[in-house]
């Protein structure tokens, strides 16, 4: 399909990661509607215990073998449709008082199954695993992050587990039978500092400032919620554009939270699922990196794109050990558009993060403060022809002794994308010191068919021994693995012009 250097040789492996529709979590199902919910409700009690308890059992057997607790799900969807909806208070009252089994059947009638990748497992990162004990010389344990796609083309973040051998090709741990979305940790701490900048950016700032003044420079939700009913309360007759500057209050607040995953579920068990409102559309292309601070402790970072279906709300997801995750928002100006990569180190002692702020170039950025993002410096337009429509990164850059590889995903012909590579300077990456003028990786013949044609796509690589692993995705559609000569590459760049 394009040509390519003829010294650089791409081996790819057998392994495909290709949608997988047993993968199931549960999701709350409400018709959203106060007089439907309390027919449901009345059906159900409408049985006699004979009847309930049978249907009961008959649920219990055809789904406990799919979820972990299946009994402890229908309990908390049913104490969610009484508690979080506007039904009658007598009702809520004559409910809690019934017995478990009838709670429990009511609670199923609420509860469906969202199969989390049936439609697409692609867009992939790798990373080390923090767990490197147990392994044979010369191997090392990873992790790959995908976006799966499920029905609604609705966006989630999965993990698989394995290690790379010594001659760089990748075995792999089997996937969990069971895969659990983690328990939202309440009452999540914010920075009012933080709040102010993105209020300000976005021009709401002066509709809420009272709300804000009335909170400690680090408030809680329950805090805020009541800052906002006082203000409310002591101004009757507010403004459209208050009850939007609220709504955004509320709606940046939503967009950081903490997920906790039980540490014995398997990793490829873990999924990070849309849970505010700012992503109901789903959470697309995390690039994860490894981050080593200045005293040698390491961190995983990873940057997302939250999606609304309307607005684009750049993400930061940290943990120390992937059961635990942390999740805010990023602010400032530069803080704009799809795939924002950060470096693994701070560079001259600030953050350094890839951006295309443009949705056309690559730029870059620097900061004191690893969630705020301002002057983004353009250091590269498209160049080549397979480039021609637009560039943008394929995860963070990798440090090597010639200087920081950043591999590049380039728009040609008939949005057909390819991965390239640059070398960007070790100490003033601003500079692009070296290009391959041609595609690293592109469309083979049999990867070019899929829900979006013609695209491979990464969102990092990991370097090991003299290879340079590439998980990437064919077509948006499924994922596999290709390693490369790290020094064929970095020896078949041309310098930059």
């Amino acid at each position: 399909m394009y040509l390519k250097l003829d010294s650089i040789q791409v081996d790819k492996q057998l392994i495909r990661f290709a949608p997988d529709d047993t993968r199931v979590i549960t999701k709350l199902f409400s018709p959203g509607n106060n007089e439907r919910i309390q027919k449901i409700i009345n059906r159900v009690l409408g049985l006699n215990d004979e009847k309930l308890l049978e249907i009961l059992e008959q649920t219990l057997r055809n789904f406990s073998n799919r979820h972990k607790d299946i009994k402890r799900i229908f309990k908390d969807n049913f104490d969610r449709i009484i508690n979080e909806t506007d039904i009658p208070v007598v009702l809520k009252e004559s409910l809690s008082d019934l017995p478990l089994n009838k709670k429990l059947l009511i609670g199923s009638y609420f509860t469906m199954e969202y199969s989390i990748e049936s439609a697409a497992l692609f867009n992939p990162s790798i990373v080390e695993h923090p767990d490197q004990g147990i392994l044979k010389k010369g191997r090392k344990r990873v992790i790959i992050s995908f976006r799966a796609v499920g029905e609604g083309h609705l966006s989630s973040i999965v993990f698989r587990k394995g290690i790379i051998k010594e001659n760089g090709n990748i075995t792999l741990d089997k996937d969990s039978a069971l895969v659990e979305d983690g328990n939202i940790i309440p009452n999540y701490t914010y920075n009012k500092k933080n709040f102010i900048l993105k209020l300000k950016e976005i021009s709401k700032y002066d509709l809420v400032k009272e709300i804000l003044d009335e909170l400690l420079d680090v408030f809680n939700d329950d805090e805020l919620k009541e800052s906002i009913k006082i203000f409310k309360k002591k101004n009757n007759h507010l403004s459209q554009e208050h009850h939007q500057a609220i709504e955004t209050l509320l709606w940046l607040a939503d967009s950081t939270y903490e997920v906790q995953f039980n540490k014995d579920l398997s990793l490829s068990g873990r999924v990070i699922f849309p849970r505010s409102r700012t992503e109901i559309n789903g959470l697309e292309d995390a690039r994860f990196v490894v981050f080593r601070e200045d005293d040698g402790t390491k961190k995983y970072y990873a940057t997302y794109a939250a999606y609304d279906g309307h607005t684009i709300l750049p993400q930061l997801i940290e943990t120390d050990d992937f059961v635990h995750f942390r999740i805010s928002t990023l602010i400032g100006s530069g803080s704009q558009n799809k795939g924002m990569a950060l470096f693994p180190e701070k560079i001259n002692g600030k953050y350094a993060i890839i951006s295309r702020n443009d949705n056309e170039n690559l730029f870059i950025m620097f900061s004191d403060n690893i969630r705020y993002w301002e002057n983004p410096v353009q250091i590269r337009i498209p160049t080549f022809y397979w480039e021609f429509f637009q560039i943008g990164n394929c995860g963070s850059p990798i440090k090597t002794n010639k200087g920081w590889l950043l591999l590049t995903h380039g728009v040609g012909p008939v949005r057909t994308y390819c991965i390239g590579a640059l070398l960007l300077d070790l100490k003033n990456p601003t500079k692009v010191i070296a290009q391959l003028e041609d595609p690293l990786l592109f469309p083979y013949e049999k990867e070019r068919d899929g829900y979006v044609p013609n695209v491979v796509y990464s969102c990092g690589a990991i370097i090991h021994k003299s290879y340079l692993v590439v998980p990437y995705a064919m077509s948006d559609t499924r994922s596999g693995i290709a390693k490369i000569n790290l020094n064929t590459i970095l020896n078949s760049m041309t310098p930059a012009k």
